[in-house]
């Protein structure tokens, strides 16, 4: 029997659905995170609609249907990779929650590696304070030496949304802090996390921790950064 190549591989695209020998491109809406189990079931109704020209067929780069899901509205200019809907949309049911329940919370947590502070990091956070978006951002809410991963707790505490900027030096400060994968995997399970990976890729973050590179994120080598900020600023807003 063919096995999912998502535990190892990650069904991050449709291109890598594709070639999965069990679920042969039919992406579901079930997913697993490198062995633990975490997953979210299927909905009855489906979170996006395809964009269509005027002779009805799905539009897209490389064939690739492009979507709107439910949160961005009509005159929006971004469009979505069903994949990015489907890995965005419990990340949306959570910031809707937390909205009611907590509405004194920072729209998103920005995690970085320090030498991206004045670099990528920076322009992420201003891309997205120009787009009204609350950033709980190191370089102005915490003190030097903090550990990540205490950051990345304390952040997503008086946050809704956390993301994940992976970048080469981002790649290089993982094993130096010794995240383990369980300790990522319940980060994982708060469907709260969303990586953004940038001047890198899947590849290597696999190299690193194959648990957050089998979570669907947004990708600036697919988009510009610009764009990745307007699909954050659409996703927290309440």
């Amino acid at each position: 029997m063919a096995r999912c190549t998502a535990p190892v591989m990650g069904h991050r695209s449709a291109a890598a659905a594709a070639n999965c020998p069990a679920c042969g491109g039919r992406y579901g809406r079930s997913r697993s995170y490198g062995g633990y189990g975490s997953s979210y079931g299927s909905s009855a109704s489906t979170p996006y609609s395809p964009m269509s020209n005027s002779s009805g067929r799905t539009t897209g780069g490389s064939g690739r249907r492009t979507t709107k899901p439910r949160w961005s509205g009509s005159s929006s200019a971004a469009w979505y990779t069903p994949e990015q809907v489907l890995a965005l949309t419990p990340i949306r049911e959570n910031v809707e929650s937390l909205a009611v329940s907590q509405p004194d919370l920072r729209d998103v947590f920005l995690c970085h590696a320090w030498d991206d502070r004045q670099g990528s990091a920076k322009e992420l956070h201003d891309l997205l304070e120009a787009r009204g978006v609350r950033v709980w951002f190191s370089e102005k809410d915490l003190g030097l030496g903090v550990p990540m991963m205490r950051a990345i707790d304390k952040g997503l505490v008086n946050s809704r949304v956390g993301i994940v900027l992976v970048t080469p030096a981002m790649l290089r400060r993982l094993p130096a802090e010794g995240v383990a994968d369980k300790k990522l995997s319940a980060l994982l399970r708060r469907e709260r996390l969303v990586p953004v990976v940038h001047g890198t890729t899947y590849e290597e973050l696999e190299h690193v921790s194959l648990l957050l590179a089998s979570r669907a994120g947004l990708s600036t080598a697919e988009e510009p950064m610009a764009e990745v900020a307007a699909k954050i600023a659409e996703l927290v807003a309440t």
